[in-house]
């Protein structure tokens, strides 16, 4: 069960391509930036390393503002080619990190986020795609997307499912703070 298991000394979250000229043409655009916004708030204060993935910032513009105001201790990285695993700074760094399970938000999710993901697995990583935090031009291709990642061997799963394997057990003031306010 340890593959379906999170917590917060093996997790790293992965932001990949919130990027803003990426926004217009997703199609739940918004409400990946909304859950990223979460996932970085928890991440944040659960202290789990945030990275954070640019596809050609120069073409695609940078990530979206208002995940950027939200960024307080980020890793990041920009890339060229679709996988960012095949930028060797990223993988050097993930290697440094020594963490093993990375919860995954980002666009597109059958382009760049799903070849980022193949490569992850690839290189024995167990991952934990974020169904609610990513997103594609069309539902096509995101459910195909989330099937292929799924027959991979990644996670699918969501913020909430993702924040209560974190927390572990309500009642704490961490629980009460974000429950209350990223949790919806």
């Amino acid at each position: 069960m340890d593959k379906f298991t999170l917590n917060t000394e093996e997790a790293a979250l992965m932001i990949i391509d919130v990027q803003e000229r990426l926004m217009p043409v997703m199609d739940h655009g918004k409400q990946v930036v909304s859950k990223t916004i979460s996932l970085i708030k928890i991440t944040e204060k659960l202290e789990i390393p945030i990275i954070l993935i640019e596809m050609n910032p120069k073409g695609l513009g940078p990530t979206d503002p208002a995940v950027m105001e939200h960024l307080r201790q980020v890793t990041r990285f920009e890339k060229i080619h679709f996988s960012a695993c095949c930028e060797q700074l990223l993988t050097e760094h993930l290697q440094k990190l020594g963490r093993r399970k990375l919860i995954v938000t980002g666009m597109e999710t059958h382009v760049c986020v799903l070849q980022t993901v193949r490569s992850l697995l690839e290189l024995g990583y167990q991952v934990f795609l974020v169904g609610d935090a990513v997103s594609s031009r069309t539902k096509h291709n995101y459910r195909n997307a989330l099937a292929l990642m799924h027959d991979m061997g990644a996670v699918i799963t969501n913020t909430e499912t993702v924040f209560f394997d974190l927390m572990k057990k309500a009642g704490t003031p961490v629980f009460k703070e974000l429950s209350s306010k990223y949790i919806k």
